[in-house]
């Protein structure tokens, strides 16, 4: 981190969102200053498009809607989302995002996750538990067709995920 850090407006969201066409999805902007502690990004939803059912194990969002309309999906069924929302996401909730008909977009807030290493297991004995003898933090190369490109996540196994959960761009084709 810098020695003398500066405070200052990093965008306009006004600006970041007004000429974004209303078929492209995903980041618009991403926090990208050297040693900060939180990510932030603006993804944009076009209409119709959203962000599949998951689960975040390990961190909480908070989800403010700057534009267009759309549904928070949680087991307890939908919820509409307009500009101006402030959505808690916490950690452990499923929960999904779905666009309206002129498309959403909206800014994340989270604590910032250290970057996704690629490694390789180490052989484990038959009597070790699955895991043991593994790199720490690292995931089998196999698994790079599920990582977005855009922020660096790791996608659910499920074959039906086309967006990241994160930012919201799509992930690659499998």
């Amino acid at each position: 981190m810098a020695s003398n850090p500066v405070a200052g407006v990093l965008a306009r969201m006004s600006d970041v969102t007004r000429e974004v066409p209303a078929d492209r999805n995903g980041a618009l902007w991403r926090l990208a200053e050297d040693g900060r502690q939180l990510d932030a990004n603006v993804v944009r939803l076009a209409a119709g498009a959203g962000v599949a059912t998951h689960v975040e194990p390990d961190l909480d969002v908070l989800l403010y809607v700057v534009g267009g309309t759309g549904r928070l999906d949680t087991p307890e069924g939908g919820q509409p989302v307009e500009a101006g929302c402030l959505v808690w996401l916490p950690r452990g909730a499923r929960r999904g995002v779905a666009a309206g008909p002129e498309g959403l977009a909206y800014l994340t807030v989270h604590r910032r996750r250290p970057g996704l290493t690629i490694g390789t297991a180490s052989p484990r004995t038959a009597t070790a538990p699955p895991g043991a003898g593994e790199r720490e933090g690292g995931e089998a190369a196999c698994l790079l067709d599920r990582v977005c490109s855009e922020c660096g996540r790791l996608a659910p196994a499920e074959s039906d995920v086309r967006f990241c959960g994160r930012c919201g761009s799509r992930l690659p084709a499998r």
